[in-house]
């Protein structure tokens, strides 16, 4: 991520396959983050706190991780879980 200051704070370039981003960026929106996108350009969020960027991490693996790789985060988590 490279990051670049406004006059509303700092906001993030997130590298995200062109083919995900416009998901990412919905998915953003209906969480209420900021974020930005256009046409051929990248996604742009802004980060606030640590809250937004566990939500961003998640959006972001949701779309890129592998159906086996979120299958066994959530197995992991499960067996976490019942202990």
């Amino acid at each position: 991520m490279e990051s670049f200051s406004t006059e509303t704070g700092i906001k993030y370039f997130v590298r995200v396959n062109w083919a995900d981003r416009w998901q990412v960026y919905q998915r953003l929106n209906e969480l209420d983050i900021p974020c930005f996108c256009q046409a051929n350009q990248p996604l742009q969020v802004e980060i606030t706190n640590a809250n937004v960027a566990m939500q961003i991490w998640s959006v972001l693996r949701s779309c890129t991780a592998s159906r086996q790789e979120l299958i066994s985060t959530l197995e992991n988590c499960w067996h976490l879980a019942s202990q």
